[in-house]
């Protein structure tokens, strides 16, 4: 069997086992600013926090630093620290958040396939 039919197989046995990958991807992935902020970042090296509150305009403060937090937590984004004058902190995808590259690109396909 490849990978894809036992997925397939024991997505059609599952028994509401809190532990199921896909469930706990969603909930990292779930918040309204998470994937933009995502989606940001995928497209630049690092960022910094006015940098991504311009591309996110929308977004309060609150709420970017929240979703940064919430991010560097799960281990999606790096926060690095310069501390010169003036100090400043710059953001950027971890190993585990660039391995979204390929997700983002097929749920744009699909989007596209579907008009969505």
């Amino acid at each position: 069997m490849t990978e894809y039919e036992d997925f397939l197989n024991n997505l059609k046995h599952y028994q509401g086992d809190p532990k199921c990958p896909v469930l706990q991807s969603l909930e990292i992935l779930q918040g309204k600013w998470t994937s933009r902020m995502i989606f940001c970042l995928l497209k630049n090296d690092h960022m910094r926090f006015g940098e991504l509150k311009k591309s996110i305009p929308t977004i309060t403060n609150t709420m970017l630093t929240a979703t940064l937090r919430e991010l560097e937590g799960n281990g999606i984004v790096s926060r690095l620290q310069f501390n010169e004058i003036p100090p400043h902190v710059e953001y950027s995808l971890t190993e585990v958040g660039n391995a979204l590259l390929p997700i983002f690109f097929e749920l744009g396909k699909w989007a596209k396939e579907y008009n969505l």
